[in-house]
């Protein structure tokens, strides 16, 4: 579970999970995907080589965090909030004690945490210089990749109560976290829910890797559903909440050329819709690229010398 709890002013509690130098210099924010919690990290060899305090933060109702108000929608750009907050009191906290870091950070997000990463960078332009995001789905509108019954049954979520929506898909969602619950050892978890197909074999043969993926999903769930409820309506029972267009930091794309939910075609949207935006595609790989790829992502966030 997250090593740390943070108190937001609402006095909503978050978990906290830090990686790689706490001395360094350089923040950089890890965005989980959906379902997911704070506690994984894609690469343990390449965050303790890189000279980076990385951060990441459990959305509503995964992991340690507290779930989302009753009665309130979830939301991208609440999520997103929720680590702009954090980030300003890590900053008023160390300049007591004398700690000076540079004001402005950089982030990633995997898959749907990309949405959230962005939703940052866009909302909080003074706390984030550079964005990766990696296998994160365009909306469905732009980039058709949710089956036609499921986007039907998104609608019909958007036209109820906050409290009914959550109840009736936190309901459905509940046979993924009994089979997560079934599993005796994070190796045993099954993956599917996460987009990892046969593209990821080679992946997700690398050492811990399924091991730190079923951890990650056995803390996802600890709560119940209400965190992975929460983040499928905030992005497709709601609006964004944010304009793209608004992202002035350097981002780089990441997709796995194989990945059969978030592949060149949401790459490429993503390229159009970001001011500053470049498309990197990882040959052969699918949804879990944020694995091979995790060192390069590190070097786009936290490069020995930032240059904008």
């Amino acid at each position: 579970m997250a090593d740390r709890m943070f108190t937001l002013r609402t006095g909503r509690k978050v978990g906290v999970t830090a990686l790689g130098d706490p001395d360094a210099e350089r923040i950089v924010i890890f965005c989980h995907a959906a379902p997911g919690s704070s506690i994984f990290d894609p690469d343990p060899d390449a965050s303790s080589e890189r000279n980076a305090h990385i951060v990441a933060l459990d959305r509503p109702g995964y992991g340690s965090s507290d779930p989302w108000p009753v009665g309130s929608w979830p939301s991208i750009v609440q999520a997103a909030d929720d680590i702009a907050e954090y980030l300003r009191s890590v900053v008023v906290a160390e300049s007591v004690i004398g700690v000076s870091r540079p004001r402005t950070v950089g982030i990633a997000g995997w898959s749907a945490g990309g949405r959230v990463a962005l939703a940052v960078a866009a909302r909080h332009p003074q706390l984030v210089d550079r964005v990766a995001i990696v296998g994160t789905p365009a909306p469905n509108e732009a980039v058709p990749w949710i089956a036609p019954a499921q986007q039907e049954l998104s609608d019909q979520l958007a036209a109820m109560s906050p409290a009914d929506a959550m109840a009736k898909l936190s309901g459905m969602l509940q046979p993924q976290a009994d089979a997560v619950a079934a599993a005796d050892e994070p190796g045993d978890v099954p993956l599917d829910m996460l987009g990892i197909g046969a593209a990821d074999a080679q992946a997700l043969g690398g050492p811990g890797v399924h091991d730190r993926l079923g951890m990650m999903l056995k803390d996802a769930f600890r709560q119940g559903t209400g965190g992975v409820a929460g983040d499928i309506l905030s992005y497709t029972a709601r609006p964004w909440g944010f304009d793209l267009g608004d992202v002035a930091a350097k981002t780089l794309i990441l997709a796995g050329q194989a990945d059969p939910l978030a592949g060149h075609a949401h790459a490429a949207w993503y390229k159009n819709a970001l001011p500053d935006a470049r498309v990197e595609m990882v040959p052969g790989a699918g949804h879990l690229a944020v694995v091979p790829m995790w060192g390069r992502i590190l070097s786009h966030l936290a490069p020995a010398t930032v240059r904008r």
